[in-house]
């Protein structure tokens, strides 16, 4: 697809007067209509002047590119626009604006069409270009000078990508983010204006766009590692965690089409701010990433959207058994009065809500935007647990329809999550051979038609299988004698302690959430032994590191005293950097301490209708006394059991 398949003759306009901005945009406006690219005149110029309202764009050298998306655009499109005379626009640099490009994107998923809106904007920051459309005489004169602007640019990339290739050891000396709220127009115009200022400068850079296309060039570990600093011109949140120990320069996205050399400057002088945190380790090797840690990725991406439906739904909950203590011990408990219902109805949407969530949010992982609704409908289907023979029921006999409608809880959905992932990849392999005029429909239209049909369609003939192993799961909980229950409390409980945060630590809280969500005591207990599992291993540093100083640095004392609080609020990552720094004495000791004190809870018949909060649920915690004692165990023997077997510190060993 190339820029004029956006643009048609009769959405030019040439050699125009406008008396205002405002004139302008009208005139705009009445070309996308006649182009027939929208579908109401009104709604979509307002959407336009909300976006000016937000911030001008006008960018600069006489260039405004209004844009809106919106549902009033039924097909992606541009309107153009050249005036002589210029008009006011509120510029960056406060020149008239005399060539104004004019995009209606329609609401919806990832376009293609945003790429060729990108590249336009990218190509806008060049003079030559801006002073060829300027040029031209007639809408035929218009669109050809994009033809050639575009054939020269393809030819340039062309020549580029061979060296390009040859030099890809080399690492960036500065890195940069650039985003605006729509993500159609600043984003592109800022990264190139960067990049241009760059290569007149003799400094290399690399830049990230978090566009409505999605993030492209994504800046890696080791280019982050190795550059002096990182410039964020963006005009909504981006993420700086993995800029820790570097300088991060952050500013609007319009500073970085208008002051590139002055932001570049900065970070070459060194007179950026400073990122807490610590610098992220790289190697040249580290993007290879092995088979089993992409899916443990695509599962943490779901496991995280995940937690606070979780946390919040289950402490809400919890809140409502609190409340609730007129219906203790009678069927309606955790609802029998209003304030109780009111806290039972919003928790349990919510907590309802975490299996369609994981599912989606692997399946987006794994597939982009594209497999997020067929993962969430898979979610749905896990949770439903619907199958053929539902549909085999449903007209003769709707209550046995209901009855044959089995969970298959959380197994379900991870299924669900990774397989509608993989199919949208699949569909969209196959879709491409498709003809470049049908790019624009494929997000909004095929890829989520195929990739909820397909996916509705596996879990209709698989739920039946998850169903009957969900129940199995609950049975065997249900019908666990205390020996066993307490045996599976001390093995979920030392999991939380085996990588702290990885792979093995959110496989037992998830096991534990998943037991709670059967509704059932045993799934309390469960949950009860994982909490108190995963509080263990930061109180037990800093126990240690406040009565065994000997055997630590004062920064590791110093350090230790955070964890304190860490622990009591069932974040088992404060144990992490010890672990990591000592990892044969560290990890065992917490894991038989975190064994203890899952077992010792389970025995003791504690439970947990909250799925995270660690000390400050102790509220809604089933037989609380037992539980602290479980607590304070487990630190003590994880404590001592390190401060024994670990050699004392020595300066500088």
């Amino acid at each position: 697809m190339k820029i004029t398949d956006l643009l048609r003759p009769e959405a030019i306009k040439v050699g125009a007067t406008a008396t205002s901005r405002d004139d302008a945009i009208d005139q705009l406006v009445a070309l996308q209509d006649a182009a027939g690219n929208i579908t109401d005149k009104v709604a979509y110029k307002k959407a336009i002047m909300a976006r000016e309202e937000e911030f001008s764009t006008a960018v600069g050298d006489g260039i405004a590119i209004p844009h809106a998306k919106t549902a009033a655009v039924k097909r992606p499109g541009l309107a153009a626009m050249t005036v002589p005379g210029g008009t006011d626009w509120n510029s960056l640099d406060g020149a008239p604006a005399d060539l104004m490009f004019m995009i209606a994107a329609p609401e919806g998923e990832n376009n293609a069409h945003l790429e060729i809106l990108a590249q336009l904007s990218k190509l806008l920051m060049h003079q030559e270009f801006a002073d060829a459309l300027r040029a031209a005489k007639t809408p035929e004169e218009f669109m050809a000078a994009i033809d050639a602007a575009e054939a020269t640019r393809e030819e340039a990339e062309a020549k580029k990508a061979e060296p390009v290739a040859k030099a890809a050891s080399s690492l960036p000396d500065i890195l940069a983010i650039t985003a605006c709220p729509t993500g159609i127009a600043h984003t592109y115009m800022a990264a190139e204006s960067l990049e241009k200022k760059a290569a007149e400068m003799g400094v290399t850079i690399k830049v990230e766009t978090q566009g409505s296309v999605g993030a492209k060039n994504v800046l890696t570990a080791e280019e982050v590692a190795h550059a002096k600093g990182v410039i964020i011109a963006a005009d909504k949140n981006v993420d700086r965690a993995r800029f820790g120990g570097k300088q991060v320069l952050s500013t609007n996205v319009t500073a970085g089409i208008s002051e590139p050399e002055k932001l570049i400057q900065t970070i070459l002088d060194g007179e950026a701010p400073v990122q807490e945190g610590e610098v992220a380790a790289a190697s040249a090797g580290a993007e290879k990433d092995s088979a089993w840690h992409v899916i443990y990725k695509h599962l943490m991406n779901g496991v995280s959207h995940m937690l606070p439906f979780v946390i919040g739904g289950g402490i809400l909950t919890a809140i409502a058994f609190l409340v609730d203590q007129p219906g203790l011990g009678t069927s309606t408990y955790g609802s029998s009065i209003p304030a109780a219902a009111f806290f039972k109805t919003i928790g349990g949407e919510a907590f309802g809500l975490m299996l369609p969530i994981l599912a989606g949010f692997i399946a987006m992982s794994i597939a982009d935007r594209p497999g997020l609704a067929p993962g969430f409908v898979g979610g749905l289907f896990a949770k439903g647990g619907y199958s053929l023979a539902y549909l085999a029921l449903l007209n003769a006999d709707p209550d046995a329809a209901s009855a044959a409608c089995v969970s298959g809880g959380f197994i379900a959905a991870l299924f669900a999550g990774f397989a509608a992932g993989y199919m949208t990849l699949g569909i969209e392999r196959l879709c491409d051979r498709m003809p470049a005029s049908l790019e624009g429909i494929k997000p909004m239209l095929i890829y989520p038609l195929l990739g909820t049909l397909a996916i509705g369609a596996v879990m209709f003939v698989l739920n039946p299988i998850f169903g009957a192993i969900n129940t199995g799961l609950n049975n065997w909980l249900n019908g666990m004698g205390t020996t066993n229950i307490v045996l599976l409390g001390a093995v979920v409980g030392g999991m939380m302690s085996i990588d702290m945060g990885g792979p093995f630590n959110k496989a037992a809280y998830v096991f534990g959430t998943g037991a709670l969500a059967a509704g059932t005591t045993s799934g309390q207990i469960i949950m009860a032994s994982v909490m108190v599992g995963g509080m263990v291993p930061p109180l037990a540093i800093a126990l240690s590191t406040t009565f065994f100083k000997n055997k630590w640095s004062k920064a590791d004392r110093d350090a230790g005293i955070v964890n304190y609080i860490m622990g009591l609020s069932f974040i088992t990552e404060g144990a992490i950097p010890f672990a990591a720094a000592d990892p044969g004495h560290v990890l065992p000791s917490c894991i038989i301490g975190s064994a203890v004190a899952g077992a010792i809870s389970a025995a003791c018949g504690c439970t947990s209708p909250a799925p995270h909060g660690g000390a400050w649920v102790i509220a809604v915690i089933g037989n609380p006394v037992m539980y602290l004692v479980a607590l304070v165990v487990g630190s003590v023997v994880g404590a001592l059991i390190l401060s024994f077997w670990k050699k004392p510190y020595a300066a500088g060993a």
